[in-house]
C-alpha cells in the first residue's frame, strides 16, 4: 500500500484486525519488550503502546511479526517488486519479455527519490533523546536502544542521495559513558555501507554526517534491512515497495532528513572518536558485550506533530526479525543464487542464529558426474558463498549436490542433515578455514570478529542408513555417556562442564581413544552439550546449541581422526564440542518478575485479553 506515514499504516492495520492498542501504562524498562515477545510467540497482532512511562510519545511494534501481516501491508506492490529484483539481477529479462515488466518499469520510474523544498511535517517540533521512549529489552542491556532505525549516510567523495546508504544498525541512546542528550552510540561492522563511508571520511580527517530516521512508511525500515543488489538504492527500493517516492530534504546544517519519518536524529561522527557500547541482547540469543564503537554527537531530534516511535525486540530466534527474513525471501527469491554461478539455493538457518549455519545446494558438473561422485564444483561454489556479503559471516556451511536429489529442500532441517550424513565421507569432506573472520556478535572465537569456518560437502550416492533410535548396545565411555538422539544419525551427549582447552583436549583425546571401540553404526555426528535433554528436545534447540556454541577449528574432533597433507579427517563419527566455554557471552534470560507483571494485560477487560 502507498502509506504516506506510519500512522496511516497503523490505522489500516487496526481497521483490518491486525493491530491492538495497549491503553494501560507500561514501563519501557523490560515490560514493553516482554509484552512484545509474548504476543509475537502467540503470533498475535501488531501493538500500539499508547501510555509509556516517562515519555509522551506512543510506540508501535510487531508490525512485521507475521508473514501474512507483512504481505498485507505491501499487498499492492509485492509482485512488481519481485519483478524489479529479477530485472536487476538479469537486465536481459526486460528484452526477453518486455510486456511482462511494463507495470514494474512504471513503478521503478515513479520510485525515484523526491527532494522537497518546504513544508515537511517532520519539522513540526524538536525534542531530546531522553524524552524518547527509553526501551530496554533485556536485563543486562547497557541502556536504552533504537532497534528499528534507518541510519542514513552519504559518501563524502560522492555526495547525494543516489550514492547514499540506508542501513539498520542499532543505536544506544543512554547508559555507559554517554553524555545524556548529547551523545549516542552507533554499532556496525566496518564492511557495511556506513562503515565504508566512515573510513572515507576518516581518511580525509572530516566528520561523517549521520541521520537516524525512525518510523515513516513501513517500506522504509524494510528497505534499510534488505540485502539489495549492488547499485540498487535503498531509497529507490523504498519508493517502489511503498508505492510512494522517498521524500527528503536537507536541513540548515546540511543533514539529510526523511520528510515522512516520525523522528529524525541528526549528528556527527568524528574520526577515531569511540566510546564503549553495549551490552545488548542480540539475535543469536546471547548478549553482545561492551566494545568501543563510533560515538555520534547529537545535533537535533526532530519529530512530526503526532509521531509514533517504532521498535522491535531481538533475541534467540524466532523473533520479529525472523518474519523480516521470511518477507525478504519472499521478495528476493532466487536473487543470490543468480549471482553465484552453479548455486541453486542457499539458506541461513534462522533457528541457529542466522549467521552461524548455512545450508546450500549447488550444481556438480566437473568431470562426468556419474563417473566421479565426490564434491568438486560445489567446493568452488562454497568458497564463493563464504565470500558473499553477510553470508561471509557463516561458520558452518553444509552444501549438497543438486543432482543427488532434485527435491532436496534447504528449509527442511532434518531432511537436509539426513541427506548430507547419508552421503558424507568423513575422511575427505570437511574443509576448514582457520584464523579468519566471523560475526562480531559471535563470541565462540578467540577474539572479536576472529574465528574459523568449515565447509561440509557431500556429493554422490547414498552410502549408509542413519540410526533413528539409540541402539541398546551403545555403551559410551565416561565422562560423556548420557546420550540422546537429536536427529537421524546425530547423537547429543552430555558431559561435565568445560574447563579450559588445555584440559579438555586431553579429556577428549582419551574419550575418543576409548570410544573408537564403540559400535557407532548409523551415527555420523556426535555433539557434546551441557544439557542433552534440552538439546534433543526439538530441532530448533539442537541447531542453536550446536552451531552458536562452537568454533569449528577449536571444537571439532573425531573418532579415529588423522591429518594427512594438511587435511583433517576422521573414520568414525565427527564430534562437535558445543558445551559452554568461559569466554562465551551470557545467554539471554527473561526477568521472571517482569514476566509475571505483564500478566495483568491478559486478564478480562485488559487490552490483551485472549491474546496472552
Amino acid at each position: 500500500m502507498g502509506y504516506p506515514s506510519l500512522a496511516a499504516c497503523v490505522a489500516d492495520l487496526e481497521k483490518h484486525g491486525h493491530l491492538v492498542r495497549i491503553k494501560e501504562e507500561v514501563d519501557p524498562h523490560l515490560e514493553m519488550a516482554a509484552i512484545h515477545m509474548r504476543v509475537y510467540d502467540a503470533q498475535g497482532p501488531a501493538l500500539l503502546f499508547e501510555n509509556i512511562k516517562g515519555s509522551e510519545f506512543p510506540a508501535v511494534s510487531n508490525l512485521f511479526g507475521t508473514l501474512e501481516r507483512s504481505k498485507f501491508m505491501f499487498r499492492d506492490t509485492l509482485d512488481h517488486i519481485k519483478k524489479l529484483v529479477d530485472v536487476k539481477m538479469d537486465p536481459t529479462a526486460v528484452l526477453k519479455n518486455p510486456f511482462q515488466y511494463i507495470g514494474s518499469s512504471a513503478v521503478a520510474l515513479g520510485a525515484l527519490p523526491w527532494k522537497k523544498k518546504s513544508g515537511a511535517p517532520i519539522l513540526y517540533g524538536k525534542t531530546q533523546i531522553s524524552k524518547l521512549p527509553q526501551i530496554v529489552n533485556w536485563p543486562m542491556d547497557g541502556g536504552a536502544f533504537v532497534t528499528m532505525p534507518q541510519v542514513y549516510t552519504e559518501d563524502i567523495s560522492k555526495p547525494g542521495i543516489m550514492k547514499a546508504n540506508l542501513g539498520m544498525y542499532r543505536i544506544q541512546l543512554s547508559g555507559n559513558d554517554y553524555v545524556q542528550d548529547k551523545e549516542i552510540g552507533l554499532h556496525y561492522q566496518l564492511h557495511r555501507g556506513i562503515g565504508v563511508h566512515q573510513q572515507k571520511a576518516n581518511a580525509l580527517g572530516k566528520p561523517l554526517k549521520v541521520s537516524v530516521f525512525v518510523g515513516g512508511p513501513p517500506s522504509h525500515p524494510l528497505s534499510a534491512v534488505m540485502p539489495l543488489p549492488e547499485g540498487l538504492s535503498e531509497m529507490i527500493f523504498a519508493g517502489a515497495l511503498g508505492n510512494r517516492r522517498f521524500r527528503y530534504f536537507y536541513d540548515d546544517e546540511g543533514f539529510c532528513i526523511s520528510a515522512d519519518a516520525d523522528f529524525v536524529i541528526t549528528g556527527t561522527v568524528y574520526p577515531n572518536e569511540n566510546k564503549p557500547e553495549g551490552p545488548f541482547g542480540d539475535h543469536i540469543g546471547y548478549y553482545s558485550l561492551v566494545h568501543d564503537f563510533p560515538l555520534m554527537k547529537v545535533h537535533n531530534v526532530y519529530h512530526k506533530k503526532y509521531p509514533i516511535w517504532s521498535f522491535t525486540v531481538v533475541g534467540r530466534p524466532p523473533q520479529e526479525d525472523t518474519s523480516f527474513g521470511a518477507l525478504i525471501h519472499e521478495i528476493t527469491g532466487s536473487a543470490i543464487p543468480q549471482e553465484i554461478n552453479g548455486l541453486k539455493a542457499v539458506h541461513a538457518v534462522d533457528a541457529a542464529g542466522v549467521h552461524p549455519l548455512l545450508f546450500a545446494i549447488g550444481r556438480e558438473s566437473y568431470t562426468p558426474y556419474q563417473q566421479v561422485q565426490r564434491p568438486q564444483e560445489i567446493l568452488t561454489i562454497a568458497n564463493q558463498v563464504l565470500g558473499k556479503n553477510q553470508l561471509s559471516l557463516a561458520k558452518y556451511l553444509f552444501i549438497a549436490a543438486a543432482e543427488d536429489n532434485p527435491q532436496l529442500d534447504i528449509h527442511d532441517v532434518e531432511g537436509f542433515f539426513t541427506h548430507i550424513l547419508e552421503r558424507i565421507d568423513l575422511t575427505r569432506d570437511l574443509h576448514f578455514q582457520t584464523n579468519t573472520t566471523i560475526d562480531t556478535l559471535d563470541y565462540t572465537g578467540d577474539g572479536l570478529n576472529a574465528g574459523s569456518k568449515v565447509v561440509i560437502a557431500a556429493a554422490g550416492a547414498k552410502k549408509r542408513e542413519l540410526a533413528k533410535e539409540i541402539s541398546a548396545s551403545l555403551d559410551l565411555p565416561r565422562p560423556f555417556n548420557k546420550a540422546k538422539l537429536a536427529l537421524p544419525g546425530i547423537l547429543v551427549v552430555e558431559g561435565a562442564d568445560f574447563t579450559t582447552y588445555a584440559n579438555e583436549e586431553k579429556v577428549l583425546e582419551d574419550w575418543t581413544s576409548a570410544a573408537k571401540y564403540v559400535n557407532f553404526e548409523g551415527i555420523q555426528l556426535i555433539v557434546l552439550v551441557n544439557n542433552a535433554d534440552f538439546a534433543s528436545a526439538n530441532e530448533n534447540n539442537f541447531v542453536w546449541e550446536t552451531f552458536t556454541k562452537s568454533n569449528p577449528a577449536y571444537d571439532i574432533y573425531g573418532i579415529k581422526s588423522f591429518t594427512q597433507f594438511k587435511h583433517w579427517g576422521c573414520q568414525g563419527p565427527v564430534i562437535i564440542d558445543a558445551r559452554r566455554k568461559p569466554h562465551h557471552a551470557p545467554d539471554l534470560i527473561k526477568d521472571e518478575t517482569v514476566e509475571r507483571n505483564i500478566e495483568r494485560l491478559g486478564v478480562k477487560g485488559a487490552s490483551l485479553q485472549g491474546i496472552i
